[in-house]
């Protein structure tokens, strides 16, 4: 068992086996999540795990490159775009309409379901290389 950082296995499968500029999405209880695209759910109750919680978690493993976003996000749910700016400092992010993205998430190999029960706290994160 790993000591600390990302426990859960099948996130850390998806984290270690994304090639560049695959993509890997973090998603609020909401989202609707494409049939063809793998899901780990890892919703508790409304709230737990949070969506910032999550993120960070990944984040902590995984080499992004950039991360797109609703930018509907903007109006909506500020707080979370700010989080997302915190955990990813000098990474590009990329807004699309809500649509848009729902269109992107198709490419996705896995949606990440949490818990968070706020509007638009989703967010496509694309794999980057370390080196």
């Amino acid at each position: 068992m790993k000591s600390n950082g990302l426990l859960n296995p099948e996130i850390l499968q998806e984290v270690a086996s994304a090639g560049h500029t695959q993509l890997i999405a973090i998603g609020d209880a909401g989202l609707p999540i494409p049939p063809n695209v793998k899901r780990i759910d890892v919703s508790v109750v409304p709230g737990l795990p949070s969506f910032a919680g999550v993120l960070q978690a990944v984040c902590g493993e995984m080499v992004v490159e950039a991360y797109t976003y609703a930018e509907e996000a903007h109006l909506a749910n500020p707080e979370i775009i700010q989080a997302m700016k915190r955990m990813m400092p000098g990474i590009p992010g990329h807004t699309l309409s809500h649509e848009d993205f729902k269109i992107l998430l198709q490419r996705a190999n896995v949606v990440i379901r949490t818990g968070e029960c706020s509007s638009y706290a989703n967010v496509i994160l694309t794999a980057g290389v370390n080196f």
